[in-house]
Formats: structure tokens, sequence, C-alpha cells
């Protein structure tokens, strides 16, 4: 009995949904790659559990939703690629996507041919197959290896740029296979082909790319239906670039995101928050489907030559590819070992090796089955090992970004400078940003590290350095700027990291700003900027206590009898950041250390 026997197709779709969140919430909590918890999740519900047949469950579905939902989630990867970004990394990238991809292309063929005894043709194929890497691993690795600006953008451009050009080679590959078993000129036909699929893809993607940035800056759509026109032409483009072409949609919709995120004069942060929540959802429905799909026994009956064959990609194909296409670039050697190091597969060999391994078995390809087999193997052991152990080779290269502890300050004004001081002796890494030049002399005077500018700024905006900084913090005593600065640095920070000091307290109800606009309230409601700054000028200051066996909060809390100190941040032993707003529920252990804003007539008391 399947779940299609079970359940409702509604409920089955509420089912996998549920799942997909399920996996996602252990990879956040357990910081490692969804996939792996994806992939699980599909080979327990299908080929173990018996309980999940995506093929019975979807039919003829199966491969349109497929393949629309690869199209989504390339789209949503190149929406983020600005070729400003490629300043540095432009020609390791170019070369990582041609020459590097052809490297790979032909020792991984060698390797299937020599190691697996595919015939050469489906090594070949196989090859190709695996080619491509994948924004859908590559980028959350990323968000828990956390490497170094370079790093992650040859990373990032080479996973999605790959991922078109790598299925463009395997349809080639495939069509001539297809030419070859039909008695035809196979080079030739692959030739026209990819003239043909190039030229198709290309001409719709950069057309679909015009039509919509156009609409999008002449405001022929309204600002609520962007998100719709948007996806809607986006799937139209793939549609029909696949009619014109077989296997050119994802050409077009790479290409589509590209002109629209380097396009002027239009804003698509609307359009990228909507589409990068649909990517998370489809990225997970569909590795589980597709791992419920796997033949398991084919799987495990590859044996040693599997394990031989991930180890030639991993420490010989990669390793060369990177090194050819990083030869006299500003990369330093182990910015290149790190790269060399990282090459999952993803959701596109997932999808591609599932529908033409059914084509080729009803072409009479003997052992075709074992493609789809053998590219989910390489999917699964580059993921696992690679998840494993970049984090720990990352960190032994030193080409890490150190951990999100500290604090991003708004505001260099006497309440700034004393809560900054008081953060730096406790060893917490800080940044001041302020537009007043004065302000920014004394911070600087007093050893804090500071920026001076509008952090609205294009110019400024592009020279701030988050790394290390996992909080936001606006301390000034304009309410709409600060307002406007936890609006524009939510990119940046998460919400419950977004914290602002209230300057409205005592405003009309008409006059005061809402508070989603306002990121978390520091502090009780009664601090005020105007308070605050009172009392620094009248002598408190901020302080820090950390609590041991011997002084633990609640003797803190017994010194306190008129309840004149006002907490204000807490620090982890290993030294991480958590503004407060309420200290209603506060109950630091031992070895932590509590940040509070006492009168001056306080005397702390330490062990």
């Amino acid at each position: 009995m399947t779940l299609n026997d079970l359940f409702s197709p509604t409920l089955g779709f509420a089912s996998l949904a549920l799942a997909s969140l399920a996996c996602q919430w252990l990879a956040w909590r357990w910081r490692l790659p969804a996939i792996l918890f994806l992939l699980l999740t599909g080979i327990l519900l299908g080929p173990i559990g018996g309980l999940l047949s995506p093929d019975d469950f979807l039919d003829e579905l199966l491969f349109p939703l497929v393949s629309i939902s690869v199209a989504l989630i390339l789209f949503e990867g190149s929406l983020t690629l600005k070729f400003s970004e490629l300043r540095e990394t432009g020609p390791v990238v170019r070369r990582l996507v041609t020459w590097g991809a052809l490297i790979t292309w032909l020792v991984i063929s060698l390797a299937a041919y020599g190691l697996i005894g595919l015939s050469p043709p489906l090594a070949a194929l196989f090859g190709a197959l695996v080619v491509v890497t994948g924004p859908t691993v590559i980028v959350p690795m990323l968000r828990t290896l956390r490497a170094t600006p370079r790093i992650a953008e040859v990373l990032r451009w080479e996973g999605i740029l790959i991922d078109p050009l790598g299925a463009l080679l395997a349809v080639l590959v495939f069509q001539w296979l297809i030419a070859t078993g039909n008695g035809d000129n196979g080079l030739f036909a692959s030739l026209l082909v990819f003239m043909k699929v190039t030229l198709v893809g290309t001409g719709a993607g950069l057309l679909a790319g015009w039509l919509l940035s156009s609409a999008l800056r002449r405001h022929w759509v309204p600002e609520y239906l962007e998100v719709l026109a948007t996806v809607s032409l986006v799937l139209v483009t793939f549609a029909l670039s696949n009619q014109l072409a077989h296997e050119s949609g994802l050409l077009a919709v790479t290409l589509m995101g590209i002109w629209l995120a380097n396009a002027r004069g239009i804003n698509i942060e609307g359009i990228l928050a909507f589409k990068e929540h649909l990517a998370v959802l489809l990225i997970s429905g569909l590795f589980i489907l597709l791992a419920a799909r796997l033949d398991l026994t084919a799987l495990l009956a590859l044996g040693w030559p599997a394990l031989a064959l991930l180890a030639v990609i991993q420490f010989i194909a990669r390793p060369l590819s990177v090194w050819v296409s990083t030869l006299g670039s500003r990369l330093s050697w182990q910015e290149r070992s790190l790269i060399a190091w990282i090459g999952p597969r993803g959701i596109v060999a997932a999808a591609v090796s599932a529908l033409f391994a059914i084509k080729l078995e009803q072409a009479g390809y003997e052992g075709a089955g074992l493609i789809s087999a053998l590219t989910f193997a390489v999917i699964i052991g580059t993921v696992v090992f690679q998840s494993a152990t970049a984090r720990p080779i990352a960190k032994l290269l030193g080409v890490t970004e150190p951990e999100p502890r500290g604090l991003l300050l708004i505001g260099a004004n006497p309440a700034a400078r004393a809560l900054a001081e008081c953060l730096q002796k406790e060893e917490i890494p800080l940044l001041m940003v302020d537009t007043h030049w004065d302000a920014i002399r004394d911070a600087r005077m007093h050893g804090i590290r500071t920026l001076c500018g509008n952090p609205l700024a294009t110019v400024i905006d592009d020279r701030l350095d988050l790394a290390g900084l996992g909080h936001l913090l606006t301390l000034t005593p304009q309410r709409e700027w600060n307002a406007l600065l936890c609006q524009h640095f939510q990119r940046d920070f998460p919400a419950h990291h977004i914290f602002s000091v209230r300057t409205d307290q005592h405003q009309k109800a008409r006059l005061k700003l809402a508070e989603e606009h306002q990121g978390q309230r520091l502090g009780p409601e009664t601090l005020s900027f105007s308070t605050l700054a009172g009392l620094i000028s009248r002598g408190a200051r901020f302080r820090a206590t950390r609590f041991s066996d011997n002084f633990s909060y609640t003797h803190w809390q017994a010194q306190d009898a008129d309840n004149t100190r006002i907490p204000i941040a807490l620090i982890s032993p290993d030294r991480h950041l958590t503004l407060l707003s309420d200290a209603e529920n506060l109950a630091p252990e031992t070895g932590w250390t509590l940040v509070y804003l006492a009168p001056n007539a306080v005397t702390e008391k330490r062990d």
C-alpha cells in the first residue's frame, strides 16, 4: 500500500510539503545541507518503505512538473548574478563553465567507461550529465560554509551558469546517441541540434528579459502583479523555447534572469524574495520525489566501482578542472584549493538523467537504466562527502568568514559610543557608521572601528564589511531614519536581529511609525532615545557582568533593589551577542555576560 492508496492527491501534496518543511528545519537546526535530509526522506518513502511512487502519484505530469520546477529554480538563481560581481572572478567563471566543463566531461566519461563498464556512448552521456554542480546544492552549502566573498562568487556563478550549459551538453550527446541509433550522421545531427538549441534559447531568453524589464521600468504592470507577471512570463518563455528547440528552455530562462538582474531602473527585490521562497519549496519537493524513484537495488549493485568513480570525480576531475581554469588568476592557492574541493551535483543532474534513462530504454539501449542510478550515486556521494568535509577544510585553509556574532551600530553619538566601548571590551566585533565626521572622529579616538557616510548610499553600501556581524542596531534621534535603515538592512540580517531605540514614545498616534518598520525594540518600553541620551549625559554607563557559580543572575537582581539597571544585551560564553527587548524571562547561566545600563553611582561586584 502506498501514499497513493492512503491519501487523496490533495493530501499527498500537503504531506510532501510538510516533509519538505521538516527536512529544511532539520538542516537549519543541525547546520547541514538540506539535500541530505531530502534524499534520505525520498529513499525511505520510496524504495525502502514503498509508501511513495512518484510515477503512480503524478503519472504523466511528473516530468513536466520536474522540468518547470527546474526552470523556476534556475531563473531564481540567475536573478542574483550581477556583472559587477565578476570584476575579479569573471575570467575564472568563464573558464570553469567552458574549458573546465569539457575537462570534467572527458575525465568522468573515461572513468565511467573504464571503471563501471558503460559503453562509450552511454559513458559520454553520463559524463555530460554529472558535469553540472548546480545552485540547489551549492547555495545551501555556502550558507553553512561561510566562505570568503571571492570563493562564494565563483561557486555561485559557476553553479548557476553550468546548469543550462551542462544540460545543453547532455542534450547534444543524447541527440547524437539517438541519431547514431537511427543510422544517421550523429556528429552532423548533433551540430545542428547545438546551433538550434543555442540560437533559440539565447534569442528567447534575451527577448523575454528585455520585454519584462521594459514593462517594469515603464510601470506597465502594477506593483502587486509584478511577481505574477514574472512567473507567468518565465513559464511561457520556457515552454515556447522548448517547443521550438527541445531542451533550450533552461538556457532561455537563465539568460532572462541575468538580463533582469543587470537591467537598470527596475527593482527586483520583491520578485527575488518571492522566488527564493518558491525555489526552496520546489527544490525540497523535487528531491524527495526523484529520490523516491531511485532503484536502490541497482544503486547498491554498483559497489566498489562506484566508489572508485566518486574518487576520480572528487580527486582528479574537479581539481584538474579548477587548476586549469584558475591559472593566472588572483585567487590564492587556498581559495583555489577550496573551490577544487567543492563541486556537489544537484537537481538538474537528477532530473535530466531520469528523463534520458527512460527515453534511452525506450530506444533499445541496454544498461540505460544504470545511468540514473549512477547519477544519484554521484549526487549522494559528493553531497555527503563534501558537506561533511568542506567546513573543516575551509577552516584549515583559513578562507572562511568569521561567525556572525558582532554588531553593526548606526549612530556615533555619545550613547552609541558608550555602548560600543563596553561591547569592544567584551571582545564583540563591531562596526559603527554615521554621517557626521566629528562623531566618527571621536569614536575612532576610542579605538572603535568606524565608517563615515550614508549607509543607504551605494558607494558606502558597497564598502560595508559585514563579515562577523550578526545584529543591527540603529541608535539615532531620527525615527524615520531608523525605520528606513531597519527596512534597508533586512536583506543582510534576520528580522529578529534588527533593533532600534525608540524615539516616538511620546508622539501622537497619527505620527507614530508602525512597529514592523522599526525593527525590534531595544530595552524596555520606557527606554527612548531621549531617555538614554539623558542618562548618559548624567553619568550613566554601560557595564558588563559575567556570571559564575559564586555570582549568579539572582545575586545581580538582588543588588538592584531599586530596579534602576536596564538589561541591554547578553553575551554567550563563546562571545556571541544577543540584543534584548524585555528582561522578564531573562535567566542567564554561568559563563554568560549581561550588558546593562547602570547609573553612575552603582558599584559592580565581580567574582
